[in-house]
């Protein structure tokens, strides 16, 4: 069948089907605040269905600084974000048993648009928390807003905002995801 993708293109997206759903159960980001009385760091870990770390300290010692409470009823994403990727999953086993390459765009489209839209989504919320200050906090603090990745600095906290182990998942698909281009290039 003429445009029809390899066998080795079949596997590659089925691998990328298993990352995608086995990505769910990893985080994918995450934000670590150190200061001199927390030497070890604390966390704030971002799994595409809940938040996870110590999310009760940081809350407290953001009030300080009049920052809202992190809490997942405020990221409505992690209702979705699922079953999106659990979509993304079951697409990429339907291009994987169609075979073709138009449908191969349209994963590929998918992935690049939710990937955008995914930091997008986090920077996002990363400046509605750091510049949406109460005014009436007990330590005033100019607005900021961290990086999605890297370090920052705020009063007497440095955070480092990094990609976690779902997000490098998510990368691995979307390379099985790529291979068909590469592997079938020339049909």
């Amino acid at each position: 069948m003429k445009n029809a993708l390899s066998m080795p293109s079949v596997i590659s997206l089925c691998i990328a089907g298993i990352l995608l759903a086995l990505s769910i159960f990893f985080p994918w980001w995450g934000m670590k605040f150190y200061a001199p009385q927390y030497p070890e760091g604390l966390d704030i870990i971002v799994y595409p269905y809940k938040l996870a770390g110590e999310i009760d300290i940081v809350n407290g010692l953001n009030h300080y600084i009049g920052m809202k409470n992190f809490s997942e009823e405020d990221f409505p994403e992690l209702q979705y974000l699922p079953y999106i990727i659990g979509g993304m999953a079951l697409l990429a086993f339907i291009v994987a048993l169609v075979r073709r390459k138009g449908l191969l765009y349209v994963l590929i489209g998918l992935f690049v648009a939710g990937g955008a839209i995914g930091i997008y989504d986090i920077n996002r919320w990363l400046k509605d928390y750091g510049t949406n200050l109460d005014p009436k906090a007990p330590i005033e603090v100019e607005p900021f807003v961290p990086p999605v990745v890297g370090e920052n600095t705020i009063a007497n906290f440095v955070t480092d905002s990094y990609f976690s182990y779902g997000s490098f998942i998510l990368g691995a698909a979307f390379l099985c995801v790529l291979f068909p281009l590469w592997r079938d290039r020339k049909q």
